[in-house]
């Protein structure tokens, strides 16, 4: 695996240059293949069994595979070509892509260096010549230049159970040891080198060719899940070339002796790391699906939708009755905002009827087992009723968690949820939240937590105290103990880089970080906007991706937004004003609309009693797609439009303002930096 190497340093290379360094490798964890010398894992070929180099081209490859009993050459063509054809005529010509010529001499072999020399020379030719020709460049967002600028750090993998490699990441971490193809080097065809990993953020590793030990002059990101990267070995199994960089060469005089004692003991990736990353991004779902999902209209009913399309597990869903397949809504497989057909009338919640009478050819209904599970309640005991009161977060404006009151309790612990102050009369903005949904919670949530708390639009007794509520309205709170306590141990850290959906505009993801973390629950800022647009979102909402996720699926990333950006934004969005009407916003919020988007006007909107609220979707309904780059990025939105995401896993448990006669002590204000462990949020008195 390492023969040839002496010929690909430069003659003149120094003693005092090839000492080799004596630094040890750093001990990693131990369930990565460890790389050795006996032959156990890697063997490293000996001369007669490993790799050869062609004396008439300068070909390095299998020697096993190589022509004639001598392997000397790599091809018949080389052979005869040594032997009948000047070897110098013969190494210019095909270096520059001619056939060799006939009438030449013999000349006498000369080492591996002349020829890369030769070859060298060649290229640089060619890269004075494209020194004169005008180079366009492509000025994209990059993960890798973002994190190095400002120091910042990633939420690791394994915070992303639903994201490929979420569960099988293993140990991973820095000073892993892949091959990777070599960009430092001249030679005609691709050739690799072994590399150690610097930095780990998300999927994006920062990677430094093994020899430059401290130099990052030539340090470079990748995603690790790529498919040039490898474990150390795969070059000698499948017969590619290892040759050092162009700009270390003459370090060493015996790489392979290097590469020995650098390697041995080291940590490489699983032997079958590409086909787990393979089988991770294998999604069940598939094109022509029909399943039931929330009209993003009418939060309180469902209707039927085909999956159009799955991107990294996310679906683009088409509302069956729409007949230029514009109306679409965009989601992940794992949503609670999508069910199998029939769910809506086992449970007794409200769905559209479509006005298509038979199934159209090819789609067929998805098979129950593929969606997400909810967790299993006993309704039969103690449970949730009509008119109790509690906190929630407003699926219409996530970055605010309002008074509200549960207006229906559905079968298999579903509950029909309403915001107090904004609700229609005839309940169109209701919307459905599992009773381990985290983004439900007991009375007292908000102020043990120190999060602010939307009070009911026109509730003028403020600051807003939940006894004085409960008692001018003559409610009840929903109990402490129906709530969920379970708290995951999720692994993310306040600063914390990740890409993340917008879940008021579905269909974008977006640069963003961790602000806030109040055990599950995660406060989610879109870099570059201001925080009225953050988000509230559980630690396994399947909404988070780790960075480096819509580069590994083909998804389009929308960058942090700049201050000319914003302020285009905002300068558009007072063009284009919207008709004035009593449309709730939360808690004093304006929408910026996107340049190029058309504002959607509320005015047309049937009144149906009480306050009225956004019911519209995207007017944007282009899927994304990673080759094209937006001229303007829109804004996470704030909007009372509807095109939610209301996560399924279990909740946060709150505090009960003595109301059903037992005290409880509250955990005062779980830090941003509490995040870990199965830590009850209340604590019950003792008498």
């Amino acid at each position: 695996m390492f023969d040839g190497y002496d010929s690909c340093s430069e003659d003149t290379s120094s003693s005092s240059s090839s000492e080799e360094s004596e630094e040890e490798v750093a001990p990693l964890p131990s369930n990565l293949p460890i790389i050795k010398n006996n032959g156990q894992v890697y063997t490293y070929p000996d001369g007669k069994s490993g790799m050869a180099t062609c004396e008439m081209c300068g070909m390095v490859g299998v020697r096993d595979a190589f022509y004639s009993k001598t392997k000397r050459f790599c091809s018949v063509s080389c052979s005869r070509s040594y032997s009948s054809n000047s070897k110098k005529a013969s190494i210019l010509a095909r270096l520059q892509g001619k056939p060799p010529t006939k009438k030449a001499k013999v000349l006498q072999k000369q080492p591996l260096v002349a020829k890369l020399a030769a070859y060298a020379q060649y290229q640089a030719t060619l890269q004075n010549q494209a020194k004169t020709k005008a180079a366009v460049s492509m000025e994209g967002f990059s993960w890798g230049n973002y994190i190095n600028s400002n120091s910042f750090i990633a939420a690791p993998v394994t915070c992303f159970k639903h994201a490929p490699m979420g569960t099988c990441w293993g140990d991973i971490s820095e000073n892993v040891r892949v091959e990777v193809p070599n960009t430092d080097c001249s030679l005609p065809t691709k050739v690799f080198w072994i590399a150690g990993i610097v930095k780990l953020a998300g999927y994006n590793a920062l990677l430094r060719y093994e020899g430059f030990e401290n130099d990052s002059g030539l340090d470079f990101w990748c995603n690790i899940c790529g498919s040039d990267i490898h474990p150390v070995g795969w070059c000698a199994a499948s017969g590619k070339p290892l040759v050092p960089p162009r700009t270390i060469q003459h370090k060493y005089t015996n790489w392979k002796a290097f590469l020995v004692k650098r390697l041995t003991g080291a940590k490489t990736l699983p032997p079958d790391f590409s086909q787990k990353v393979s089988e991770s991004m294998q999604y069940p779902f598939k094109p022509c699906m029909r399943v039931e999902v929330v009209d993003k209209r009418h939060l309180c009913r469902t209707r039927v939708a085909v999956v159009e399309s799955v991107i990294g597990g996310r679906l683009r869903l088409v509302y069956e009755e729409s007949e230029d397949r514009t109306d679409d809504f965009w989601c992940h497989m794992h949503s609670p905002l999508i069910h199998h057909i029939g769910w809506s009338r086992s449970i007794g919640h409200r769905f559209k009827r479509s006005d298509i009478t038979k199934k159209q050819d090819g789609h067929f209904d998805t098979p129950p087992h593929l969606f997400a599970k909810v967790k299993e309640v006993d309704q039969s005991g103690e449970w949730f009723k009509e008119g109790m009161k509690l906190e929630a977060i407003d699926p219409l404006n996530l970055s605010t968690i309002c008074v509200a009151t549960i207006r229906k309790v559905l079968a298999d612990g579903f509950l029909m949820i309403g915001i107090d102050g904004s609700e229609a009369a005839d309940g169109s903005d209701w919307f459905c939240y599992h009773a381990t949904s985290p983004s439900i919670f007991p009375v007292g949530f908000c102020e043990i937590n120190m999060i602010e708390l939307t009070p009911p639009r026109g509730y003028t007794k403020l600051p807003f105290k939940w006894f004085d509520y409960l008692r001018e309205t003559g409610s009840i709170a929903a109990p402490v103990k129906l709530f969920n306590k379970d708290v995951p141990n999720h692994g993310f850290r306040v600063g914390m880089k990740l890409e993340a959906v917008d879940l008021m505009e579905p269909r974008l993801i977006c640069v963003a970080t961790v602000t806030r973390i109040i055990h599950r629950l995660l406060r989610i800022h879109f870099d570059g906007w201001e925080e009225e647009y953050d988000q509230w979102v559980d630690c396994e909402s399947p909404d988070l991706y780790p960075v480096g996720w819509c580069q590994l699926t083909g998804y389009q990333l929308q960058p942090p937004a700049s201050q000319s950006s914003r302020e285009s934004q905002s300068g558009s969005s007072k063009q284009k004003k919207k008709a004035k009407s009593q449309q709730y916003k939360g808690h004093k919020k304006k929408r910026k609309m996107p340049v190029g988007k058309k504002p959607v006007s509320l005015s047309s909107l049937p009144m149906t009693g009480g306050v009225r609220r956004g019911l519209s979707g995207d007017e944007e309904l282009t899927p994304p797609a990673a080759q094209t780059a937006p001229e303007a990025f829109p804004p996470p939105s704030t909007s009372r439009e509807f095109t939610p995401s209301l996560s399924t896993v279990t909740t946060l448990q709150l505090k009960e303002e003595l109301i059903d006669g037992e005290d409880y002590n509250f955990l005062q204000g779980a830090s941003d930096q509490e995040s870990n462990g199965s830590a009850s949020f209340y604590i019950k008195q003792e008498p």
